[in-house]
């Protein structure tokens, strides 16, 4: 079909007009890139991109990511006006409380928002992650009778998303990789925020994109309506092996002379010139959110075409699912929960006299539990021979590999938990990654919006605590566990043995509602044998436990996480037989449970409580109380070899038999 140019240019006076009467009834909002990029947006949405508004999630659809988020009215407008659920009213409530609209996008929010973009450069990542899922899907499920899968993931990208070091350490990953169905269109405005980009950035785009093995094409006129289609296509049709990087020179804010090309067309700076900009659009002074009967009748033209196309696709989906049922009963199991109880049954039993490191165990326990997930993939920054989370039975994701599902990120903590944000988003694969602990700090901003997305993303983190021993206070992360506690969806699970390890990979994998993180120790643990193992597994999935009951009347309680769980033990057998243990590897799961299980595990009744863990204490207080002592480590750590420097920091049993009887 020819692109029709005079009714997208319509179109995108239109959408500009959206766009100013958007943000300036809400007095607040970015005007920058939905009115410069506004012509790349009615060639996506009016022509190029194969999508289904009718069907938002459908499997074959080309993803478009916004990573400049802050252009929030450029996705909105072009979705209402393709024919999303996504109605004029939420447009004339953009950024209001409640809407469809935010300020930024949102996963869930909005039909057609493929995921929360905001923060810069994370788009950039999940786009990575998205196309690399769209690799593993064709490689896995189609056949040389039927491609189900074959579609592209296209992001927009501004100069600070390309500024941004995740941005940077994702499209490197993606040249390496050779994702071929990416497209990156960067729009090149020559604007940051503060001032002209000149102030900050002088690189040569292009080659730098070479460079990391892209091909690159550079559209002198990025708001060119027949360029910009003819860019997508080559970069669509391209048999290179490569990812696309187009860079549009757009013009930001365009239609608002008094600040278009300049930083104060960034935000809602050109707002207060919205009339004269909108009688230069030529749009009717007294019709706010203005959209003529002209435009909407093309798009409505446009989406019965789009659905035409979905049927035939449709056709060829069913014939593979008659030809193969094997594959279609596994694409079917994407979206399925996993019983926590039924992934146990698939774990073996440790041997009684078993010591060995929880990231061992981490590395035994997975093994099964991959078995029993073919969707499953686990990838590490450069550590697969440190947080043993390697699957095995399978082989490297590579350009000769498609459907290989461990992943190697390289030193890209970052890039790594935004690129697992975008398999999650995608909603094939179930994510999960793995580093140290202590970088969980380099990863972290991605990590939040996997909580904010309610992402299932299964981080398995090592190297846990001062236990990492010679490394010092550089790798030992004695603040972390309690600052990603701090984040809200977000839970923290940290075993004490391998029996409670395998309780922790079954949470993980049982929850889809937000993700996990499984903190893993590097130095040996003992197999608790006090505990029976369904007790130590089956407590997990609770979040806390009592691991050591009482034989007389309750006078003491001893609570513990992780390695420090032996610890509570053998200090509990020198109090006496009226101290109880409780196991509380993960707060956030046992803060879910009825009050009735909280009060039975904790009774209210005693107030002489004391805990133990190899990090800060100051969240212990809500389990030991005012009345209560929290041993902990309210510094750095120390570089020595793991027992001494516990001893040293004060991590020992003696420790907590000593606050158990000063209470």
């Amino acid at each position: 079909m020819k692109l029709d140019t005079e009714i997208l240019t319509k179109a995108c006076a239109q959408a500009r007009g959206l766009a100013i009467d958007a943000v300036r009834k809400a007095a607040s909002g970015h005007l920058g890139l939905p009115l410069g990029a506004t012509e790349i947006g009615a060639v996506l949405y009016g022509h190029a991109l194969v999508h289904n508004p009718d069907e938002p999630r459908w499997l074959n659809r080309d993803r478009f990511i916004l990573s400049a988020g802050h252009g929030s009215m450029f996705l909105y407008s072009w979705l209402h006006l393709s024919g999303y659920g996504l109605p004029l009213e939420e447009l004339k409530n953009f950024r209001q409380l409640h809407s469809m609209t935010p300020g930024h996008p949102e996963f869930r929010v909005a039909p057609g928002v493929e995921c929360t973009t905001g923060p810069l450069g994370q788009g950039v990542g999940n786009a990575v992650g998205m196309a690399m899922a769209g690799q593993m899907a064709a490689a896995r499920f189609n056949t040389p009778e039927q491609t189900i899968f074959d579609y592209h993931v296209i992001c927009l990208a501004g100069d600070g998303c390309m500024q941004e070091g995740v941005g940077m350490e994702s499209v490197a990953f993606a040249g390496h990789q050779g994702l071929d169905n990416l497209i990156l269109i960067y729009d090149s405005n020559d604007v940051t925020l503060d001032a002209m980009a000149a102030k900050t950035q002088s690189e040569n785009t292009a080659l730098r994109f070479k460079a990391i093995g892209w091909d690159v094409q550079t559209l002198p006129d990025g708001n060119d309506l027949p360029a910009i289609l003819k860019a997508l296509n080559k970069a669509k049709r391209a048999k290179s092996g490569k990812p696309q990087l187009i860079i549009a020179r757009t013009i930001i804010a365009k239609g608002i002379p008094e600040v278009q090309g300049t930083a104060k067309g960034h935000g809602e700076g050109g707002a207060k010139f919205a009339d004269a900009a909108r009688a230069g659009l030529g749009l009717p002074a007294d019709q706010l959110f203005f959209v003529s009967d002209e435009v909407r009748a093309y798009f409505a033209a446009h989406k019965k075409r789009l659905v035409r196309a979905g049927r035939k696709w449709k056709k060829t989906y069913e014939a593979w699912r008659a030809a193969n049922p094997d594959k279609a009963a596994l694409l079917d199991t994407r979206s399925a929960q996993p019983s926590a109880a039924a992934l146990l049954e698939k774990i073996p039993l440790f041997p009684a006299d078993a010591k060995l490191a929880t990231r061992a165990a981490g590395r035994d326990v997975l093994q099964p539990v991959a078995a029993a997930l073919p969707l499953l993939i686990s990838g590490s920054a450069d550590l697969h021979g440190s947080t043993l989370n390697y699957i095995a039975a399978d082989k490297d994701f590579d350009k000769t590999n498609r459907a290989g599902r461990n992943i190697r990120y390289g030193i890209r903590e970052h890039a790594m938990a935004a690129i697992n944000n975008g398999v999650a988003y995608d909603g094939l694969f179930r994510a999960s990654c793995a580093t140290f602990l202590v970088f969980a700090d380099y990863s972290r901003p991605a990590m939040r919006l996997a909580a904010l997305s309610k992402l299932p993303v299964i981080y398995i983190y090592t190297h846990d605590s001062v236990g990492v021993g010679e490394d010092g206070p550089t790798h030992q992360p004695v603040e972390t566990l309690s600052s990603l506690r701090l984040i809200p969806g977000f839970d923290v699970i940290r075993p004490a043995d391998p029996e409670e390890t395998a309780g922790a990979f079954a949470a993980a994998l049982e929850r889809i509602e937000g993700p996990t993180l499984i903190a893993l120790t590097r130095q040996a643990v003992p197999t608790l044998n006090e505990i029976p193992p369904h007790i130590r597994r089956a407590g997990v999935l609770k979040g806390g436990y009592v691991a050591v009951q009482e034989t007389a009347p309750l006078t003491h309680i001893l609570l513990a996480t992780g390695s420090e769980l032996q610890l509570a033990i053998s200090a509990a057998k020198v109090l006496g037989p009226g101290v109880r243990v409780v196991s509380l590897p993960s707060f956030e799961r046992f803060n879910r449970q009825p009050a009735e299980y909280r009060d039975a595990i904790l009774p209210p009744s005693c107030r002489k409580r004391v805990s133990i863990e190899a990090g800060v204490t100051p969240l212990w207080r809500e389990y030991v109380g005012l009345d209560g002592k929290a041993v902990g480590i309210d510094r750095f750590g120390i570089s020595a070899p793991a027992p001494l420097a516990m001893k040293e920091l004060g991590i020992t049993a003696d420790a907590v038999v000593a606050a158990a009887k000063s209470l």
